[in-house]
């Protein structure tokens, strides 16, 4: 019995490490990755190509929380939001999440494996730029972009696994994401920007100051008419432009809740976003039935 509840402990605290109870984080990668997949297989993308993208930016972004919390420890112990996390405490070593991290990363690599030559090459440079990150905000001003690129390698890697190449267009829709990423995230590192400031980490809250809520507003724009521009000449329909303008007022939205720069209003916003990329998957995939 004492053994059963030392297992169940230990599982408990391995779900809180990856975030098990906070979606948001794989939804943010899964839908710009989804709209890829669709959009290069000009609509549903088969059940297996469906099955290994789901699965996958489901394990990288529970393996990235691992690597993320152990780069992070010695600065989570001093910000409000990030104390209790199982590394920081204690409650799991780092020896530990570096092995439950491992072993997500290889899952995700052994699903990568169905695929082809060219998309088992692109994980690589995709798991490189996700062990980058974490260490990105004690050198970088704005680590957000790094993040941007770790979260937008799914589009690329998309368009290779269905289509064996990758066109100038998933790399166009790759910079839109960035910008998407750059918006949200940036969000985020409002809430913690005092506790930022005081241990020396650097973010985009930081560094953009007072302008950091019209950057925001600009770089939600930015992502949503970069991929309204690639993707009306294939998506010529009525419903594409409606999830355009879905996601346009969702963005008004944010304005609002960020505008006080309250530590409330700017998690929410971010909490939030993964609203704003259904929005658009939902538009692309349902424009491909029309």
């Amino acid at each position: 019995m004492g053994h059963d509840m030392t297992w169940r402990k230990r599982k408990d605290l391995y779900l809180a490490l990856i975030r098990w109870d906070r979606p948001a984080g794989w939804l943010l990668l899964l839908w710009p990755t989804l709209a890829a997949l669709w959009v290069a297989g000009g609509g549903f993308p088969g059940w297996h190509l469906l099955g290994v993208f789901v699965l996958g930016t489901i394990l990288m972004r529970s393996a990235g929380c691992c690597i993320n919390d152990v780069a992070d420890r010695d600065f989570d112990k001093h910000v409000k939001r990030t104390a209790a996390r199982p590394v920081t405490t204690g409650a799991v070593s780092v020896k530990e999440a570096l092995a439950v991290g491992a072993v997500l990363a290889l899952l995700a690599f052994a699903l990568v494996l169905t695929t082809n030559t060219l998309t088992i090459g692109m994980s690589g440079a995709a798991l490189a730029v996700t062990l980058a990150y974490p260490y990105a905000k004690r050198y970088v001003s704005m680590p957000q972009a790094v993040l941007g690129v770790a979260f937008g390698m799914g589009i690329p890697m998309a368009f290779a696994a269905v289509r064996g190449d990758v066109p100038l267009l998933a790399w166009v829709l790759m910079l839109g994401n960035l910008f998407w990423v750059l918006a949200y995230d940036t969000e985020y590192a409002m809430v913690d920007r005092d506790d930022d400031l005081r241990l020396g980490i650097r973010t985009s809250a930081i560094t953009l100051g007072v302008w950091d809520v019209p950057v925001v507003m600009l770089c939600y724009l930015t992502f949503i008419t970069i991929w309204a521009l690639v993707l009306i000449p294939f998506l010529y329909t009525a419903i594409f432009y409606i999830a355009l303008m879905t996601a346009l007022a969702q963005v008004v939205w944010h304005f609002t809740l960020i505008r006080t720069r309250t530590r409330e209003g700017c998690f929410k916003a971010f909490r939030l976003n993964h609203w704003i990329g259904l929005t658009v998957f939902v538009g692309i995939a349902a424009s491909y039935f029309g």
